[in-house]
């Protein structure tokens, strides 16, 4: 029996982490699988492996060519190539405990093979950003990225997948170790550069000193960031989420006088009620945008030091799309631009949280205006009458003409009453 006892205990020992995480707080997560059961696609690498949890994978091994090509056109362009290269290799290796403790479990790699991953996919990354401004490193005429189009569509999807990312310091590391130092724009400036258009048309340039004070975990980390950071002081937010009321749908806001305005902004998330109007920034609506929107809530999800302000945003605009009238109401505004066909976009929001847990709950001053607008009676009369006779001309006619026989009618029985 004590036999059995100590090879139970030994076994069971074996299976337990036997190193302790420099970091306290992991910032790179697998999804959970409670999460990827919705769309397994939305949280897997098309074309390129980032960091170690995809690392090695068969599907993935073609464009490794990709990254080294990169990495030479990067050293050659410096010129000492040799000496470059043992710096970016020295930094990262004084540094690898700490990348290491990035990642919410154990990475089963030697440090050399860890080290030379770090190295090639963040001067891969580092030598992309730079490339997609082509005023900082030109890109050649058969550039293996930016000549296929698809190519550089399935690089988007892979970069911002919570699974498929290198910590951030690590692209600072070699950002500097690169010639980042006497480059006219940072490695801050050049990311949001090649993310810029990816939830907005018409947008306001996001402000850089806002990141002063933030400590970017990661490309999702920032790309979140970007759309939290103009939002300046968070307002609305309820810590029961049981106190929480949701926003009517769409057409019932309309039909109780509420107008809709599209506004330019640097965020998505910037809505606003204002004197009996909903003010929403933009947003395209296809499939390429549906990982990034996955990613993002995961994240909120597994990150303690994360607010889930996307998952709310996500949430509301569930609740004002319930159905194709809905959609066709954000539409007109121009709030909503939809590439997919009406019945998904009806769906979109709705699919994204599905499972997510909220701690708290945004936006909860702005629905409490709403649904107290709502209660008005004069709005609605003048939304009512707007849409049934107003918008009309000879509706208007028959209203003005009905109004003068009143009147007239009323005068001549006051007349032969004397």
């Amino acid at each position: 029996m004590a036999r059995e006892i100590e090879s139970m205990a030994f076994n069971m020992r074996s299976k337990m982490r036997g190193d302790t995480i420099s970091s306290s707080s992991p910032c790179i997560f697998r999804i959970p699988s409670i999460l990827r059961r919705h769309n397994k696609e939305a949280y897997t690498p098309n074309a390129f492996s980032i960091g170690p949890f995809h690392h090695g994978e068969k599907d993935l091994e073609d464009n490794q060519k990709i990254k080294f090509d990169y990495l030479q056109g990067l050293l050659s362009r410096i010129g000492d190539l040799e000496t470059t290269l043992m710096n970016c290799i020295e930094v990262i290796t004084n540094n690898e405990a700490k990348a290491r403790g990035c990642y919410a479990e154990e990475i089963h790699m030697t440090k050399q093979a860890f080290i030379e991953m770090l190295v090639l996919d963040g001067c891969f990354i580092v030598e992309l950003f730079r490339k997609q401004d082509a005023g900082v490193v030109p890109r050649g005429k058969n550039d293996p990225i930016f000549s296929i189009s698809c190519m550089l569509q399935f690089l988007c999807h892979d970069l911002i997948l919570l699974e498929n990312q290198i910590p951030w310091f690590v692209l600072e590391l070699l950002f500097s170790s690169t010639g980042g130092s006497s480059e006219s724009k940072s490695l801050l400036q050049l990311a949001l550069d090649f993310f810029d258009d990816m939830f907005l048309y018409d947008h306001s340039p996001i402000q850089l000193d806002l990141f002063a004070n933030e400590e970017i975990q990661h490309i999702l980390d920032l790309l979140r960031s970007s759309l939290v950071l103009p939002l300046g002081e968070e307002q609305g937010k309820v810590k029961s989420v049981k106190s929480w009321q949701p926003i009517p749908s769409a057409t019932s806001i309309k039909e109780s006088g509420i107008s809709f305005r599209k506004v330019r902004s640097s965020s998505i998330l910037d809505v606003k009620f204002r004197r009996g109007t909903l003010e929403m920034p933009s947003i395209r609506i296809q499939e390429t945008i549906e990982p990034v929107f996955r990613n993002l809530i995961s994240y909120e999800q597994c990150y303690p030091n994360c607010s889930p302000r996307v998952t709310c945003y996500a949430i509301l605009l569930d609740n004002l799309i319930n159905n194709e009238q809905d959609m066709e109401e954000l539409n007109k505004s121009g709030i909503l631009i939809n590439w997919l066909n009406p019945h998904d976009t009806t769906q979109f929001f709705k699919m994204l949280y599905h499972d997510a847990f909220l701690k708290e709950i945004y936006y909860q001053k702005l629905c409490s205006e709403v649904n107290e607008y709502q209660k008005k009676l004069l709005p609605k009369w003048r939304a009512f009458y707007t849409r049934n006779y107003f918008a009309k001309p000879w509706a208007v006619i028959s209203q003005i003409v009905a109004a003068i026989l009143l009147v007239l009618t009323l005068l001549q029985t006051i007349y032969s009453m004397k």
